[in-house]
């Protein structure tokens, strides 16, 4: 069975400044998404859930759903705050999203197959999504999981901070942990990071792994994330009910100081392109419009 592909499309993209995941980025109105559909359809994913808001259905499918559904099996789940495991409900002064591993969880219904998780908003690369088809394709057990891990340089861009989760890896090649870090910056004299607001700055090494939230997960995963949402409810959404979020890595990270499951890091060296702020886009135009230019991409995706 080929592996399904879930996309988390729920964010609104607040530094961007609008609905990101539907800005067209070529001349024939396609967007991101529409790049790492192909990519992954021409990898060897057959099947698609696209997790989104219910409230931009109608244009999400008119923008890229109706078109990209030509080329895959689509389907739709919604990311809901009153989606919750039985016995929970979303306290009163709650708007924001529940999250990364909530938007998983949104899915549920449609999992049944190894599958892999990407957001909408970014550009991955074809060997990305090569490197998880193969993996996933292959019988690995039900625990043994999968993360593309970039290179930290090659996921920065020129107009400000982003957010990645740094990863450390065992020599066999297996991830030991994976820490969000939300203020990454790559000035002139290497990258850096702060956690207190750019009152102090830690450096990284170029060359470090991080996460582009691209996963490849069994489908027992779901189990794993289904008990980590109730036990975030319980202790961490309380001391924070309107803002506390339920990040996928979070998950990972549970798992594997539990030693129940392990995560092969799969390195690559593609060059990550996005859109975390408007004046990334026209830099994600012209590397596509190179992308193009090079036979790398045919001017219409889906015919």
């Amino acid at each position: 069975m080929k592996p399904m592909l879930v996309i988390m499309a729920a964010g609104m993209g607040s530094r961007f400044g609008g609905l990101k995941q539907m800005t067209a980025v070529d001349g024939q109105g396609q967007v991101i998404l529409d790049y790492s559909v192909y990519d992954a359809v021409r990898a060897g994913f057959e099947k698609v859930v696209c997790v989104i808001k219910k409230e931009i259905e109608a244009d999400f499918r008119a923008a890229v759903g109706d078109r990209i559904g030509r080329g895959c099996e689509l389907h739709y789940a919604f990311q809901d705050l009153g989606d919750l495991p039985a016995g929970f409900t979303p306290p009163a002064e709650r708007t924001k999203p529940w999250g990364t591993g909530h938007a998983v969880y949104a899915a549920r219904g449609f999992i049944d197959r190894p599958f892999a998780v990407i957001n909408a908003d970014d550009f991955y690369g074809p060997g990305a999504f090569r490197a998880l088809a193969g993996f996933l394709q292959e019988d690995r057990g039900g625990h043994t999981h999968a993360l593309v891990g970039y290179e930290l340089k090659n996921t920065l861009t020129e107009n400000g901070a982003v957010a990645r989760g740094v990863c450390t890896v065992d020599g066999g090649g297996y991830l030991r942990t994976v820490t969000e870090l939300t203020a990454i910056q790559g000035p002139a004299d290497g990258p850096s990071y702060t956690t207190d607001g750019g009152e102090n700055w830690t450096a990284l090494a170029p060359d470090t792994p991080v996460s582009l939230n691209t996963w490849g997960f069994q489908p027992g995963f779901m189990d794993d994330i289904a008990r980590q949402l109730e036990r975030f409810l319980r202790a961490d959404m309380p001391q924070a009910p309107a803002k506390a979020e339920f990040f996928l890595p979070g998950v990972v990270n549970a798992c594997l100081a539990a030693g129940t499951d392990r995560v092969a890091v799969l390195p690559t060296d593609e060059v990550w392109h996005g859109v975390t702020y408007r004046a990334d886009l026209p830099a994600l135009q012209a590397a596509l419009a190179d992308m193009r230019e090079t036979g790398k991409y045919p001017e219409k995706l889906w015919g």
